[in-house]
């Protein structure tokens, strides 16, 4: 594992060059302890002065990274939409045979073309579709497609690859969002979840079969099948939410210690407000000159429930006061709560490049060309075990794992000593996996496009 270098580090180049819940989040008991309850107002401290910018340098894969500014120069989720290679435009409905559920096409809502494929199952039932293509090598491919459903709490999306000879693998979202609402039309790019116990032959890909897990009702759509190809080694991304102490204090050194760095999803009220038990602004400075990232984690509100302007302010705020504070990570958010829908991402777009997340409490990792930039997968933290076969299938299927913290004391986070054996594991790993921050993502999946 390479040692990353203090402030502004290298990106990976090699391997970019080649590829181009059980817990939710953040506590709900926190909300109440919301100073002004995450209303966004503040002095100029908070960043509510005169808006600044300072440029971010060029990836050394030749992708320009943006400059950091309080507003997006693009909407990324528009400007990303379509990476790879199409495998599957869905304009045939009678191209796929219905194993399970109903299936039907939707000319009133697609991502693409004219029509979309409509799933719906009922009573904890799936749906379940498949389709045979000409027999195809993905040995170094993965697979994203449009999503769309009107359930996202009920569901799993599973993309299941078979090849000649019986054998599967399946690439799988676990988790949408807790929330209940229409999120619309999102780019999933799922990792390995599961395979047969006869290894897939990659090389022999000769079916698609799509499967929504479902726990209840279910009705998605699925449009735009793409390939992407994949880097040369698996990754991680250590992520930290809400900017306590206890990391600074604690894994940090361990940090320092196996030379890898975190990303760190800081409250902007409670690091200003100098809560108790929370980082301040020096000492979140501090690991950035030590290599971490320091990214929003918004007002720590369910962004769903604020109406259009309110979201508008409080991102904004966040976004000023960490273009101000010169914090490198500022391009990136955490949703709290895992809580987003249509209209938050539209809005959200404005200032945030990338982040987002489907959060789930399996394993649940993803591609690193085609994801949605707004709506990455990752996996809580919360269990050793899932935590290393997280990894393992990083390395083992170059694909990426996104691991979240809170603190050490805390239900979905693993204990201190559980943690130092995860990152010893990583270590471990060698050159099979390099843990990675959200700018090392990011240049990844533009490159990928």
């Amino acid at each position: 594992m390479t040692e990353k270098s203090n402030g502004r580090r290298r990106f990976l180049a090699a391997s970019s060059a080649t590829a181009f819940a059980a817990v939710a989040g953040c506590m709900d008991q926190m909300n109440s302890a919301l100073p002004n309850g995450g209303d966004g107002n503040g002095d100029n401290d908070d960043g509510t002065g005169e808006e600044t910018s300072s440029a971010e340098p060029t990836t050394d894969d030749g992708v320009e990274s943006p400059e950091l500014a309080v507003e997006t120069e693009y909407d990324s989720r528009e400007e990303f939409r379509q990476p790879g290679e199409q495998l599957e435009n869905f304009e045939d409905s009678d191209d796929w045979d219905v194993v399970d559920g109903t299936a039907e096409p939707d000319e009133g809502t697609y991502f693409d073309g004219s029509q979309s494929l409509r799933l719906t199952a009922e009573d904890g039932g799936n749906a379940v579709v498949e389709t045979e293509i000409e027999t195809t090598d993905m040995t170094d491919l993965d697979v994203s497609m449009a999503v769309r459903t009107s359930t996202p709490g009920n569901i799993a999306i599973d993309i299941q690859l078979l090849d000649l000879y019986g054998g599967y693998a399946s690439h799988q979202l676990r988790s949408v969002t807790y929330r209940t609402s229409d999120v619309g039309w999102f780019r999933t790019c799922p990792g390995l979840f599961e395979q047969s116990s006869t290894p897939l032959e990659r090389d022999a890909i000769d079916t698609v079969r799509i499967t929504v897990h479902n726990t209840g009702d279910a009705e998605v759509w699925v449009d735009d099948l793409r390939t992407h190809p994949k880097p040369e080694k698996g990754y991680v991304v250590l992520c930290w939410d809400d900017g306590f102490e206890d990391f600074y204090e604690t894994a940090s050194p361990m940090h320092d210690e196996y030379g890898v760095n975190a990303v760190q999803a800081a409250v902007r009220q409670w690091t200003r407000g100098q809560r108790d038990g929370i980082m301040t602004i020096g000492q979140l400075k501090e690991r950035q000159e030590a290599g971490d990232q320091i990214v929003a984690h918004g007002t720590h509100t369910e962004f769903s429930d604020l109406s259009d302007g309110d979201l508008d302010d409080a991102l904004r705020t966040d976004k000023n006061w960490a273009v101000n504070a010169e914090l490198e990570g500022g391009h990136y958010l955490v949703f709290p709560h895992n809580d987003f829908d249509d209209r938050v991402l539209d809005i959200v777009s404005n200032y945030y490049y990338a982040g987002g997340f489907n959060q789930a409490g399996d394993v649940n990792l993803t591609g690193v060309a085609g994801f949605d930039p707004l709506a990455m997968p990752r996996t809580i933290g919360h269990d050793l075990g899932i935590a290393k076969r997280c990894v393992d299938r990083a390395a083992a299927h170059r694909q990426c794992t996104i691991l979240n913290f809170h603190a050490f004391d805390q239900h979905n986070t693993v204990s201190e000593s559980e943690y130092e054996e995860l990152l010893e594991y990583i270590d471990g790993k060698g050159d099979d996996v390099e843990v990675i921050d959200f700018d090392d993502l990011w240049a990844m999946r533009r490159s990928g496009h």
